[in-house]
């Protein structure tokens, strides 16, 4: 056997392992997403989540930032979330007071992309100064529980090739104004082609591990999260130039097809009663019974066809996998799961929501 023909196999088995072997992190920081826009406290559901999973972090959306022709660009779907010192302090709930209060809250602005569209630099360092004011006067005002303020921002916004430049210096002026660490958020198109899409200009990314296609593509897929679809994204990318956190999605909807046009979504969470009077017609689609108003005050009229999309513990844990064998963690990743309600946390097991954090210690 030549030299060269055993050179060749060393290359060729050292190619395979690196292309299987699993990364995974050794200390996995265990978070949520809170993104409902009503809820002013936590549920006793969902605390018990938090205590029982061990979760240290929240990322809370504070508000969204969209162009208003009259007013220029606003702050909009605003959270009323507030935590203070005295929300599970009293009573049988009382043994979740710590967990609580001793959460590392991290400020989530959504910013719409239409913003960068025709935005010049005057208009960008008006809005970068409006959102630190903005978050900080939120977080003084409703997390008077909490016993450290927050340190991170998160900035989320699906930037384009042509808004990516005023995209990118409304993060530099944030991350100057604030004197606070910067992540973003990181779709799977911008983190496969980020030669494309540009490199944010943060201290670290969130990938979002969910939303793979859009919802109206596949009709008899779960367009929230297949495994097929995400490999497709990860594999043969080269390392990412910023520290990667990692999001799952643990939440499910009804797509709504009003005469077999789509007309909205309903968040499951939403939807109490209406399994009642829905009739399964096929693989993830009913059709409406009799006119039904759910409590979001969406009115579906019978004959109404809604297609359901949720995600099983199985799917999580076969999407883990592949992300652990195709993205280069480190040491110690914040794990996020999207996101915190009472049908998240009752849909789900506390065994079941732990592994999907333990997972990436494996």
């Amino acid at each position: 056997m030549s030299f060269k023909y055993i050179l060749l196999l060393l290359v060729t088995a050292s190619c395979i392992s690196s292309c299987t072997d699993k990364v995974h992190t050794t200390h996995v920081d265990r978070a949520f997403y809170f993104w409902q826009n009503t809820s002013y406290r936590l549920q006793s559901k969902e605390a018990e989540c938090l205590y029982k999973d061990s979760v240290q972090k929240l990322y809370v959306k504070f508000f969204e930032v969209e162009a208003d022709e009259n007013l220029g660009n606003i702050p909009v779907a605003k959270s009323e979330l507030h935590i203070n010192a005295y929300d599970f302090i009293y009573g049988p709930d009382s043994i979740y007071n710590n967990t609580v209060i001793n959460l590392m809250i991290v400020p989530v602005i959504y910013i719409r992309n239409t913003i960068f569209v025709q935005a010049n630099r005057k208009d960008l360092d008006t809005l970068a100064d409006n959102i630190v004011f903005l978050t900080n006067k939120i977080f003084k005002e409703r997390y008077t529980g909490i016993t450290k303020t927050f340190s991170e921002i998160q900035i989320d916004c699906d930037w384009t090739p042509s808004t990516k430049e005023n995209y990118f210096y409304l993060l530099t002026r944030i991350k100057t104004l604030s004197e606070k660490s910067i992540s973003v958020t990181l779709r799977l198109y911008p983190y496969k082609y980020p030669d494309k899409m540009g490199i944010p200009p943060a201290d670290k990314a969130m990938l979002m591990c969910y939303n793979l296609n859009n919802p109206l593509s596949k009709e008899s897929e779960n367009t929230i999260l297949e495994t097929e679809e995400l490999k497709k994204y990860l594999k043969n990318v080269k390392k990412y130039p910023l520290h990667l956190d990692v999001a799952l999605p643990v939440f499910s909807w009804m797509h709504i097809y009003k005469n077999n046009v789509f007309s909205g979504f309903i968040q499951t969470s939403k939807s109490a009663g209406l399994k009642d009077i829905v009739k399964e017609i096929k693989p993830h689609w009913y059709v409406v019974q009799k006119d039904f108003l759910t409590e979001d005050n969406i009115l579906l009229k019978a004959g109404d066809k809604l297609k359901l999309e949720e995600i099983t513990a199985e799917s999580i844990h076969t999407s883990i996998a592949a992300i652990q064998q195709h993205v280069p963690l480190t040491d110690t990743t914040t794990v996020s799961l999207f996101h915190l309600n009472p049908h998240t946390v009752t849909n789900y097991s506390h065994e079941e929501i732990t592994s999907f954090y333990s997972d990436f210690t494996k």
